[in-house]
Order: structure tokens, then sequence, then C-alpha cells
């Protein structure tokens, strides 16, 4: 299973939009979001993914009511950040902002931590977790649109310009 990984999104329409396009072709079955998407409207705009959707909160989104009663109508899941969840048997952790993230790789507890926020995109692996920020789709901040895709199957991920 391909496994797409987005942050930061911050209402770039036109950057969403490449992401599900690149998303879509790449035949991904899963996209997470670790947070940011600051509108509804930006929500919205990835009605168009051909996988399920779930994300995180970021520090940046509003009306969260909102955005929360329109993901629960289109099928998307939106959780506090942090949110663990499993995958092929995998433990994962999702989060915006990167929380005690040193700790936490320390642990080796989760195989997997994705995390938004910095607007930097980084993936490492330390001991068995595989650490992966997709930077910032927006490219608000580095003029640079990254998201990330990880094949589950083999545990491969990759930083992907957009």
């Amino acid at each position: 299973m391909k496994l797409g990984i987005i942050a930061d999104t911050h209402d770039n329409l036109e950057a969403i939009a490449l992401a599900v396009e690149y998303f879509n072709r790449a035949g991904v079955e899963q996209v997470i979001h670790a947070g940011d998407f600051v509108a509804p409207f930006a929500l919205e705009a990835f009605r168009e993914l051909k996988a399920s959707f779930r994300g995180v909160w970021g520090n940046n989104d509003g009306e969260r009511i909102i955005l929360y009663n329109k993901a629960r109508e289109w099928g998307f899941k939106l959780h506090n950040s942090p949110h663990q969840f499993s995958l092929n048997g995998k433990k994962i952790l999702l989060m915006h902002e990167p929380c005690e993230l040193e700790a936490l790789i320390k642990s080796q507890f989760y195989d997997l931590i994705v995390y938004g926020h910095l607007h930097r995109p980084e993936l490492s692996q330390v001991g068995t977790t595989l650490i992966i920020n997709p930077g910032e789709c927006s490219g608000c901040l580095t003029k640079q649109r990254t998201l990330a895709v990880l094949d589950s199957e083999n545990w491969e991920g990759q930083i992907v310009e957009i």
C-alpha cells in the first residue's frame, strides 16, 4: 500500500490540487495530513482524492467545528494531535508540532512518526523508527511545495517536490 503524507497546506488551493493529482496518479490508497489546513474550503479541495483521508489539527487550523463536521460528511477522519494508529501492523504517530520528538524517537515505540509545522522536509531512520516531515505543501515559507510517499510494503519513503 502506498501512503501519501502531506502537511502545512495553508489554504493554498493550487498546491492542494497538485498534491491530490500527484497522489491519485501515484495510486496512493491513504493520505495522512499532519495539520494546518487552515479553513474549511481548503479541506474540501481534498474531496478529489481517490484515497482514504485522515489528519490532525495544526496550530493554524481555525473553524474547527466546521472543519470537523465537513470531514465527517465527506468520510474524512480528523483527530487531535498527536494521533496514534496502526497500518499493516505498524505503529504510527501523526502529529503537527514535533513535541517531544527526540524522546519519542528514542523510545523506539513507533515504527513511523509523521509531523509537520516546521515547513522543512525530513526523511530519516533512527533504529527501527522512520521519521517523516513532508515539508510544506503550500510553499508559503520556503517556496518549495513538497509531500511524501511511503510504500508500506517495503517501508521506503521519498520526499517529492510538486
